[in-house]
């Protein structure tokens, strides 16, 4: 038996697709050399891969190995996004932008915000929404990287993630970790071998016969979790009561013009509808509650709403809300959705990918496996999921919507207490505080509860110092300074054009 001190040398990846490359990409560039990394994946299993929308946390991912914006977006047929529409969510017929980025500037050590809350309950000031170059510029289709050469002004402040399509990233990335040592498997796992006494995973066993040994095994083998559920036995932590969509339909559609900058997010009777724009076509999928809607009538619905005509055949997904109850059990941890499924609303998936690899390198093990490390890993990672988890809750929850059975359950549902102590603190004064391992800032938070309908009954009292008039022209500079640097910026299109553009199919 090795000694606990015993470097790692020996590392499987069981599943491939955005988490597993991802992985093994990561892997290959932080490790180095003196490492064996083997990634079996299987030619027959599709991944759940539907056209892609990130954050802009994935711009970190892509840095850190080195890879080129312009090259990736190419590879990946990818366009550019500046945040998410929301389209009758708070009530029908209502909509707002979640913008990356910021909302006005600094004001003296209080968010401008306050501000705008002080004005708009004079009712004096725009939607939130005109303040922001991030939710300004994809209304009208323009876009541009941030300017870091003109400090103060709305275009230095432009954030940014992507749309893109999964399978060719994913693919992207398997030249990438290739190039580097990381040697592909192709074929299915039958069996999964473990160490008698403690359980720990030996090998796994393809349907050919052959035995893969390794000391550290990563299981990126989607919903079905073959290592940590199937094997391992860990169990689910299932929070279907409070996210009840527990299906999905996806189907690409043609282009059309103007190609937008922002995911579309649409809902609907019993679920919500999403729109990713990439250069040659747009993702388009329904997620549903089978509780509230039959599958053809979700089917319908999605195909009648769409853009373009449907370019291939709507695919069926279903899922369980929740994460799994330990991430990193013994010497197996999970990545992507074998570590949990939460649904695709604010873009989350891929981040939580590109965390769970950074933090298994920060918490990389030696053959001892330390149990105090496995366990902090554990805690850091619920926290993060259960944060995300509340932040989607607030879009169900925080709707007038009555039309449906569905958005009635959303609407009276109970809620975890740290998501109403939230919704209570910001209905008071306006004020949001974003906790340590929290994803989402105090500017996403904002644009979710007063884009959503919830409208502080007060604000914050140093916005009080200035005169009406002051603040109303301070308020009204900074709508005007926006709309002047979005009306500068050329057209997405065009910027796709000019820097990134994939050679056509």
């Amino acid at each position: 038996m090795n000694s606990s001190n015993t470097p790692i040398r020996n590392i499987v990846i069981v599943g491939g697709g955005t988490a597993g490359w991802m992985t093994a990409a990561a892997f290959a560039k932080a490790l180095g050399g003196g490492y064996s990394i083997r990634l079996i994946e299987s030619d027959e299993i599709g991944i759940i891969g539907v056209g892609e929308a990130s954050i802009p946390n994935l711009t970190e991912y892509n840095r850190a190995l080195g890879i080129d914006e312009d090259e990736f977006l190419r590879a990946t047929r990818g366009s550019f996004k500046m945040g998410i529409e929301f389209v009758n969510w708070g009530a029908v017929g209502e909509r707002y932008i979640h913008g990356f980025g910021k909302i006005g500037g600094g004001d003296a050590g209080l968010p401008f915000y306050h501000f705008w809350l002080r004005a708009a309950q004079l009712g004096q000031a725009h939607p939130l929404g005109d303040y922001s170059i991030n939710t300004v510029a994809p209304r009208e289709a323009k876009f541009m990287r941030a300017r870091h050469d003109m400090p103060g002004s709305p275009l230095a402040e432009i954030a940014h993630a992507y749309h893109f399509d999964a399978g060719l990233y994913a693919k992207f990335l398997r030249g990438f970790a290739e190039q580097r040592g990381v040697k592909r498997l192709e074929g299915k796992v039958q069996q999964v071998l473990q160490r008698e006494g403690d359980g720990f995973i030996t090998a796994v066993v393809m349907e050919s016969g052959e035995k893969v040994e390794g000391d550290f095994f990563i299981d990126c083998s989607g919903m079905r979790g073959l290592l940590l559920q199937q094997a391992l036995k860990v169990g689910y932590e299932d929070w279907s009561q409070w996210l009840p969509c527990d299906r999905a339909i996806a189907v690409p559609c043609d282009s059309v013009t103007p190609l937008l900058p922002m995911t579309r997010s649409t809902a609907h009777a019993a679920g919500w509808q999403w729109r990713i724009p990439l250069q040659h076509r747009i993702g388009n999928g329904h997620v549903y509650s089978s509780r509230y809607m039959d599958k053809e009538a979700a089917e319908s619905l999605l195909m009648n709403n769409l853009d373009g005509q449907a370019t291939a055949a709507p695919r069926h997904l279903s899922f369980r809300t929740g994460r799994t109850k330990t991430f990193w059990d013994r010497n197996c941890v999970a990545v992507g959705l074998s570590s949990g499924f939460l649904e695709p609303l604010e873009s989350t998936s891929i981040h939580l990918i590109h965390m769970a690899v950074a933090r298994i390198l920060d918490f990389f093990p030696r053959h001892g496996f330390e149990p105090a490390d496995i366990a902090e890993y554990n805690a850091l990672t619920s926290v993060e999921f259960e944060k995300i988890r509340d932040f989607l809750i607030l879009h169900y929850k925080l709707t007038r919507r009555d039309d449906s059975p569905f958005w009635n359950y959303c609407r009276t549902m109970e809620i975890p207490d740290g998501l109403q102590r939230k919704l209570e603190l910001f209905a008071a004064n306006g004020r949001t505080y974003r906790d340590g391992l929290e994803l989402f800032t105090e500017v996403s938070w904002l644009q979710v509860m007063v884009g959503q309908g919830l409208m502080p009954r007060g604000h914050h009292p140093y916005a009080d110092q200035a005169s009406e008039a002051e603040l109303l022209a301070h308020v009204e500079n900074v709508r005007q300074v926006v709309a002047k640097c979005a009306a500068a910026m050329p057209g997405h299109a065009d910027f796709i054009a000019k820097h990134c553009a994939a050679q056509q199919a």
